[in-house]
């Protein structure tokens, strides 16, 4: 294939995304839909013009995947504007470990009896498909710091948690396999992969995220210095807690997570009553570009709307070009009944039942719970968890049937998602507009 055939078929891609973006806003169709259709017509079992063998090409998808997600955490990160005090964080931490855990459990359940895998393959399918995906969830995220709904919150938070909370599964079932190192009776695995990976990337990205953030600011409104380049800002820290975070054997997808939130935390604007108000940039108000960076008032609200404004753009970059190969390796699977009452499974039953017992006694409406048991959306993290496994040896046998199980997962989860969640959304909004609307008495 020429270049230039590549180059005319993401033009037109591209730019029919940019014309039909707001049209498909308000279908029962999804981004990610359209691209696993193109993917699919463009793979193996179309014109053939991508052939992502998953076990041929595990090394080269495991880092398409990877960028992936990490551009999208790091996005996350900076749009989950609610102080750690806040109680309305306790939902995703409860969706990110006990649901999560339930779920590790129930899949594992399912593998081990109704699928004849060993406990270590079970485990290992379990922790692929936990995660929730906050890639192909963007319809469901919160829409920008400020926004407070608790099931947007819930969800977003719940996608970045979850994709590095996933972590000492996938080691726990890659050492059942023999793939990895447990240490006697599990002890190093619960001291490296579990204790000090979770903690360990946190407190890095943690740290990294607050340095940089406060960094800036001080250059920008003191010495008037490190203007422009806000590109730069995230490409590096993005680079900084990964790199650091793995050099230090931690999960870097939980340090990139936290250095999004703390970058968007650092030098908080406070108005005179202690209240958080970043102030709203707007054409009108600026005036050039540089002055608003400079201005003590509103530089960190310029950063941040530059830095955010930058990796959206590198997010749906990303999303394109993931989900295409996805698309294109569906062709590499068979679906059989044991693939459909997997998917089946995993989508109506295993995850309300997790949602359920995670949030018993939590201060959820009915609608919110039925939402976060339904968008339990799977794709781009599973990807990644699935092609590491494939890299760290797993037997052919075994690897074949989890990349047909998780890609038959991620291809459904896109379709089904896709088509629900405008209308399933724009009931919740007006429903939670009514409600508002009514007299409390």
């Amino acid at each position: 294939m020429t270049f230039g055939l590549w180059a005319l078929i993401v033009g037109v891609l591209l730019t029919t995304m940019a014309l039909a973006g707001s049209l498909l806003r308000r279908l029962p169709l999804s981004t990610g839909m359209l691209y696993l259709a193109v993917g699919i017509g463009l793979g193996p079992a179309g014109w053939a013009l991508l052939s992502p063998d998953p076990l041929l090409h595990a090394d080269v998808l495991e880092r398409a995947a990877e960028v992936a997600v990490l551009i999208s955490l790091f996005a996350v990160g900076l749009k989950l504007g609610l102080p750690l005090s806040d109680k309305r964080w306790r939902l995703p931490l409860r969706l990110a470990s006990l649901s999560m855990l339930v779920t590790i459990a129930l899949v594992t359940a399912i593998g081990v009896v109704g699928l004849d895998l060993s406990w270590g393959a079970a485990i290992l399918l379990a922790a692929i498909v936990a995660p929730t995906d906050p890639v192909l969830a963007s319809d469901v995220q919160v829409l920008e710091a400020t926004d407070r709904d608790r099931l947007r919150f819930s969800l977003s938070a719940e996608g970045g948690l979850n994709d590095g909370a996933a972590f000492p599964f996938v080691m726990l079932g890659l050492g059942l396999l023999g793939l990895h190192d447990l240490g006697v009776d599990g002890g190093r695995w619960l001291a490296l992969d579990v204790v000090w990976a979770i903690a360990g990337g946190l407190i890095i990205g943690a740290a990294l995220g607050a340095l940089v953030g406060r960094l800036v600011i001080h250059l920008r409104t003191v010495h008037k210095l490190s203007v422009g380049l806000d590109e730069f800002l995230a490409l590096g820290l993005i680079a900084l807690a990964y790199g650091m975070a793995l050099l230090c054997n931690a999960y870097g997808f939980l340090a990139v997570l936290a250095a999004g939130i703390t970058l968007q935390r650092a030098n908080q604007h406070i108005d005179v009553a202690g209240s958080e108000a970043p102030p709203k940039i707007t054409l009108a108000s600026q005036g050039t570009s540089e002055r608003m960076a400079t201005d003590a008032k509103y530089a960190t609200a310029y950063m941040m709307q530059e830095v955010r404004d930058f990796n959206e753009q590198l997010e749906r970059i990303a999303e394109v070009a993931v989900v295409l190969i996805v698309g294109a390796m569906l062709y590499y699977i068979d679906i059989d009944l044991t693939t459909v009452v997997f998917v089946a499974l995993m989508l109506l039953v295993v995850r309300p039942v997790s949602v359920w017992l995670g949030l018993l006694g939590a201060p959820v409406s009915r609608d919110q719970r039925l939402l976060i048991s339904w968008f339990g959306i799977r794709g781009i993290g599973s990807i990644y968890y699935l092609m590491f496994a494939v890299n760290r040896g797993v037997p052919d046998a075994i690897a074949h049937q989890l990349v047909g199980l998780t890609l038959a997962l991620v291809a459904s989860s896109i379709v089904m998602h896709g088509i629900s969640v405008t209308p399933l959304m724009d009931l919740y909004a007006r429903r939670k507009a009514r409600d508002s609307r009514q007299p409390r008495g």
